[in-house]
């Protein structure tokens, strides 16, 4: 992401949160400006450091402050948990809810809204969105060498898969494919986020990264990607990612009707991606 990218992505942003009142006189003070100046913000990141999610939640600390009326001081805070459930919860219920807490947390969190049992306690559809960075392609990726090649080999012999917790992408769509796709995943939950999974599978701890943003990928390991050189067996999006054609995505790998329309919901939240949000009740 260069510069100017970066600046016209947080203008938008901040002029977004900007404009949360009636119009005032240009000769009088600004009140955004008023409130915003001297103050700290949060950007509370759902999952543990290194990962895609930390470093788009990075980049927004690093940018946004400058952007937004008052020039507040913006910090990130890593809260990982539950696959980044922890972290909405705290916004949710704990935070200050008045404009200086955000979050950066699981694309396939909307997904909660309607699989949500208790709504009362925790209603995802009350946390706005103000904001999206990029899009995300998530993939499954073993490491270089591994015995399993494409998804079929998913379907014939148990593959340890490292994931988060919660309705993460990285337990919810392995978990899925379990179900609708016929893998036989052995699915190893709890970890913080893809970075630490990325590191279990360099120790043999686990076979494949069940979940991990393309652009983290590209970053730490981009030969896995450009040159095919470890096996990616699919990709969380719905038509194929223009450095992927050969990667199913996984409405493909849906073995009834059912299992498609499943997993084509979970692909959804790609067009999700980075998003920031912000707590119930601000404008």
């Amino acid at each position: 992401m260069n510069l100017s990218t970066c600046r016209a992505i947080f203008t938008r942003l901040a002029l977004g949160l900007a404009i949360t009142g009636p119009v005032v006189d240009s000769a009088r003070a600004d009140p955004v400006a008023d409130f915003y100046k001297g103050k700290t913000l949060r950007i509370v990141i759902g999952y543990a450091a290194g990962g895609g999610y930390d470093i788009y939640g990075r980049v927004f600390a690093e940018q946004f402050g400058k952007f937004m009326p008052g020039n507040p001081t913006v910090i990130a805070q890593n809260m990982p948990g539950a696959g980044s459930f922890v972290a909405a919860k705290y916004l949710y219920s704990v935070a200050p809810k008045d404009g200086t807490s955000f979050g950066m947390l699981s694309q396939t969190l909307p997904l909660d809204a309607a699989m949500n049992e208790d709504p009362a306690t925790f209603d995802v559809t009350q946390l706005p969105y103000i904001g999206r960075l990029l899009d995300n392609v998530d993939v499954g990726t073993g490491k270089p060498g591994a015995w399993f090649k494409t998804f079929e080999d998913a379907r014939t012999k148990e593959i340890v898969v490292g994931a988060t917790g919660g309705a993460s992408p990285g337990f919810l769509v392995p978990t899925s494919l379990v179900k609708y796709a016929g893998a036989k995943f052995k699915i190893v939950s709890g970890y913080g986020g893809s970075a630490d999974i990325y590191l279990a599978a360099e120790r043999g701890e686990v076979d494949m990264i069940g979940s991990v943003g393309l652009p983290f990928l590209l970053q730490r390991q981009p030969a896995w990607v450009k040159e095919k050189a470890a096996p990616i067996l699919y990709q969380t999006a719905l038509k194929r990612h223009p450095q992927l054609p050969h990667v199913p995505t996984l409405a493909e790998l849906g073995l009834t009707p059912e299992g498609k329309g499943v997993l084509t919901a979970i692909a959804a939240s790609s067009e999700i991606g980075r998003s920031v949000i912000t707590t119930p009740g601000v404008p």
